[in-house]
C-alpha cells in the first residue's frame, strides 16, 4: 500500500464517473443522469462529492469495503475525458477498475445496461473518455433515455429541463444503475451484468 497525501491507493481502488454536465443549471436533464446516479451512491454511502479537483469533484470513500473514487467531470460532456484521465493517472487505477455510468438514447426509458467494454456509440461524453483512456475496455453502465420523435430535437431532448413527472420516469432506472455499482464491486461484473441486464 503506498499512501499519497495521507490516502491509500493501490491497484484495488475503482473510480466511479457519472457523465454529466455542471450543476445545478443541467440538473434534471437526461444528459445528466450519470450525476444523478453519483448523487445517490454519494448520499447512500455518506461519500461527499464536492472536492474541486482534476477538472472535476471528487470524493473518497468506501463501498462494500471497496475504496472508491467518486467523480463528477466539470468540464462539460465533450471534455469528460479530460478529467477521467487526471483522476486515472494521480491514483494509478487500473482501466479495469473504472466504471462509466451515462445517458444512451439508443435505449429506451427504463433500461439498464451494463458491459465489460465497448464503444461510444453516439454518446459524445464517451468518445472523450475513450479518447483519452486510449481504449473502452472498463465497464459502461448505460441509462436508457428513449430518443426524440425528430432528430432535430435530439439536443433539447438531452439537455432540456425535465418536468416533474418526466423525471420521475426515469427515476427507478437511476435507481437501478446505482443498485448496479456494489453489485459490480462485490461479485463481478458478469455476475452483475445477469443479474441487472
Amino acid at each position: 500500500m503506498v499512501y499519497l497525501k495521507n490516502i491509500p491507493y493501490n491497484i484495488n481502488m475503482y473510480l466511479i464517473v457519472g457523465l454529466g454536465n455542471p450543476e445545478p443549471e443541467y440538473s434534471k436533464t437526461r444528459h445528466n443522469m450519470g450525476f444523478d446516479v453519483i448523487n445517490k451512491l454519494s448520499e447512500k454511502y455518506n461519500i461527499e462529492v464536492n472536492k474541486k479537483e482534476f477538472d472535476g469533484l471528487t470524493g473518497i470513500g468506501e463501498i462494500e469495503n471497496e475504496k472508491v473514487i467518486l467523480l463528477k467531470p466539470q468540464t462539460y460532456m465533450n471534455e469528460s475525458g479530460k478529467s477521467v484521465i487526471k483522476v486515472k493517472e494521480y491514483y494509478k487505477i487500473p482501466t479495469e477498475n473504472i466504471i462509466i455510468i451515462h445517458d444512451d438514447i439508443d435505449l429506451e426509458v427504463g433500461v439498464v445496461k451494463l458491459r465489460k467494454k465497448g464503444g461510444a456509440g453516439t454518446h459524445n461524453g464517451m468518445k472523450s473518455v475513450i479518447e483519452y483512456l486510449k481504449t473502452g475496455d472498463f465497464i459502461h453502465i448505460r441509462i436508457g433515455t428513449g430518443k426524440p420523435e425528430f432528430k432535430e430535437l435530439l439536443i433539447p431532448h438531452v439537455i432540456g429541463k425535465l418536468r416533474d413527472e418526466e423525471y420521475e420516469k426515469l427515476v427507478p432506472s437511476i435507481n437501478k444503475a446505482a443498485e448496479s455499482v456494489p453489485e459490480i464491486l462485490t461479485n463481478g461484473i458478469d455476475i452483475a451484468m445477469n443479474k441487472f441486464n
